[in-house]
């Protein structure tokens, strides 16, 4: 009997521990802890988030070049919508209400439960109207966030775009992007997104039965604040590089201008450009076809993705190489008489010079000098030793950038083409010499370069032997970025640019150098023209040059496609920049030249492939002897490959004679 009393106060005592326990859980949940709550209210709690405003990006100046404007974005959840006025919220929006109806569909295919977008970023005045009548639509709501303003409407390649995020965005974010959210795709905005993002935040609202918000939850203690993200200071001079893209209005090419003693880009211009405010808002899609559909094709970033052959203003980076390598000294003579042989092949040159020197070679851009140190450069070690002599001369010119990436601070750089020696035996096995590649001694032949190659190779120059990696960005927020300021020296020694300066200099300031139409008042400048072979049309025009000679300011490389000589294009518009860098502005005469230059309409002309002219029994005939023709070309193309000939000496005499020019 005991022990059944016993066992009834045991079992009594342990329901009375397990009610006490509940009941303490009740009061902590209740009472002192608002997690109930928030979940029991849930139907009027909302969580939305706070999207920061991205980091703006500065020139090197302070002047703001990108910002932010705000706008507006509707938000709906399908399953909380009741039955409303479609015209009228349509009315507000200033959409149709055929758009409102797609617009619903669309945002319950998405989800009935979650809020997602009715109407992305809508102007302030209809965010205005949405206000005043809000409480009549239940199921929706606003949410801020800025969209990109560019200012100067300059710079589109450069600064690139910001765009809604994809799946694939998502998924590689590791939970950090959400649907709705946005980022860099392309340019300045894509290389530095972690920095210009900053960080969401969320803020807790409640709302009546009206759908009106009633004020934020117990007083913000459970919001978190949104971090804007960092600003950016670029070493963009807004001042050139608006020049610039004005001068290269209506042409192809690019120009990319650095500062020497930092590595910092001072403009970046690629040409077609376009308005990188044509990528912001809700016309982005459409604008974004028709860039890409553009036969010109402005979406091609032509500074680190256009590959043009050096040309002739690869001419100063072998002579320093030849004195370098004790092959000529700068007052050794070859004799020009308006050509030179290759072989059994001339390569011809623009004028005959006589006995010409290193300094008077390189203002006047002889090209028969310039073969003449190439053959003494690859054949040093001797005929039988020319391969690898080859080699060891493209190793060295890689120092200078060529053949490879700067790794310059924006995405998708090229690193053009350089052939070695592995590449030129895959053709011709081992019979093969200067003569096969001679092209490569004014620039031509099997190397490209991009801009931004040809400008860092002049920076070279203007600092006597080294340079820093070229960059576009040189501060985030307070913190000056560190990481460029090796100096990444090429292997000549300092001595050996000054006889290639020389010539540089009166290639610009004498009387008789290439580019003398190119003389800037009181600045003492020093460049190189080029005229670039184009199998597909007109020459490119080419110039590279630094300012002012001694404590350079600033190397620039300058391509206009489809524009012929250097002299005539390139070699005013870097002037141009030049003086609007140094001295603020373009002075005198000059001022009404940049005028001139900015009016010029040089894009080639298109040809409409779909419209096919009728033939005349006349024109059949032609055709068919030009079939001929060619035929009778290429199998003598054919037989001259299968005997091993020189790639030089499969070029007619026509296309060498126009390479290299000036």
């Amino acid at each position: 009997m005991d022990q059944l009393f016993n066992r009834k106060y045991i079992v009594q005592g342990l329901f009375i521990v397990i009610a006490l326990i509940l009941l303490g859980k009740l009061f902590y949940i209740q009472i002192i802890s608002d997690k109930a709550f928030v979940s029991a209210e849930s139907n009027v709690l909302k969580k939305k988030f706070k999207y920061p405003a991205r980091g703006a990006i500065l020139d090197r100046n302070g002047k703001v070049i990108v910002q932010n404007e705000p706008v507006y974005d509707l938000m709906v959840i399908p399953n909380e919508v009741k039955a409303f006025d479609t015209l009228t919220l349509a009315n507000a929006l200033e959409i149709t209400m055929a758009d409102a109806r797609k617009f619903m569909r669309r945002a319950k295919a998405k989800s009935n439960y979650q809020a997602t977008p009715f109407v992305k970023q809508i102007s302030v005045q209809s965010y205005a109207r949405l206000q005043e009548i809000m409480y009549r639509f239940p199921g929706f709501s606003t949410q801020d966030r800025t969209i990109r303003h560019y200012p100067d409407s300059v710079g589109g390649q450069l600064f690139g775009y910001v765009k809604e995020v994809d799946s694939a965005d998502i998924a590689r974010s590791e939970g950090f992007y959400k649907p709705g959210d946005y980022k860099g795709k392309s340019g300045l905005e894509r290389s530095y997104e972690e920095t210009l993002r900053g960080e969401k935040g969320v803020v807790n609202t409640i709302y009546d039965v009206h759908n009106t918000p009633q004020g934020s939850y117990a007083d913000g203690k459970y919001d978190i604040n949104a971090v804007s993200g960092e600003r950016l200071i670029s070493g963009i001079d807004i001042r050139i590089q608006k020049l610039g893209e004005q001068l290269m209005n209506n042409k192809v090419g690019a120009i990319v201008a650095i500062e020497p003693a930092t590595g910092e880009v001072l403009a970046f211009v690629s040409s077609p450009g376009y308005d990188p405010n044509l990528l912001v808002g809700r016309s982005q899609g459409n604008n974004y076809m028709g860039l890409i559909s553009n036969p010109y094709k402005p979406s091609i970033v032509r500074p680190i993705q256009g590959k043009y052959p050096p040309g002739s203003s690869f001419k100063p980076i072998d002579a320093l190489l030849a004195l370098q390598e004790g092959v000529v000294d700068e007052n050794m003579t070859f004799n020009c008489p308006g050509y030179y042989m290759a072989g059994n092949h001339k390569v011809k040159c623009e004028h005959v010079d006589g006995n010409i020197s290193m300094r008077r070679g390189i203002a006047r851009s002889c090209n028969t000098y310039f073969c003449h140190v190439f053959q003494k450069l690859i054949t040093r070690n001797g005929m039988k030793a020319q391969r690898q002599t080859y080699q060891d001369w493209r190793d060295k010119i890689a120092k200078f950038g060529f053949g490879q990436k700067l790794d310059i601070d924006l995405p998708f750089e090229k690193e053009g083409y350089f052939y070695n020696a592995d590449h030129y035996d895959k053709i011709y096995g081992k019979r093969w010499g200067y003569t096969t590649v001679i092209s490569q001694a004014i620039g031509q032949g099997e190397i490209t370069a991009t801009p931004l190659q040809i400008a860092n190779a002049m920076a070279i120059i203007a600092n006597r032997g080294y340079y820093i990696k070229p960059h576009l960005i040189k501060a985030m927020g307070d913190r000056i970025k560190k990481e460029y300021v090796e100096k990444n020296y090429v292997g000549v020694d300092e001595k050996y640019f000054t006889p290639v300066i020389d010539g540089m200099q009166d290639c610009v300031n004498s009387g008789w150098g290439t580019a003398t139409l190119s003389r800037i008042p009181d600045i003492l400048l020093c460049g190189k023209t080029g005229t670039v072979q184009n199998p597909h049309g007109k020459n490119h025009s080419v110039f590279i040059g630094f300012a002012p000679r001694d404590n350079p300011k600033i190397a620039i490389a300058v391509i206009v496609e489809n524009a012929g000589y250097g002299s005539t294009y390139a070699a005013p518009i870097a002037s141009y920049m030049i003086e609007k860098y140094i001295k603020g502005n373009v002075t005198g005469a000059r001022s009404a030249q940049v005028e001139w230059m900015k009016n010029q309409n040089l894009l080639p002309v298109l040809i409409d492939k779909s419209k096919k002219p009728k033939l005349t029994k006349t024109d059949s005939l032609s055709i068919k002897k030009a079939d001929s023709a060619k035929r009778t070309n290429d199998s003598l193309r054919i037989k001259a490959a299968t005997q091993k000939r020189p790639l030089t000496v499969q070029l007619t005499d026509k296309k060498l004679q126009n390479s290299g020019k000036k």
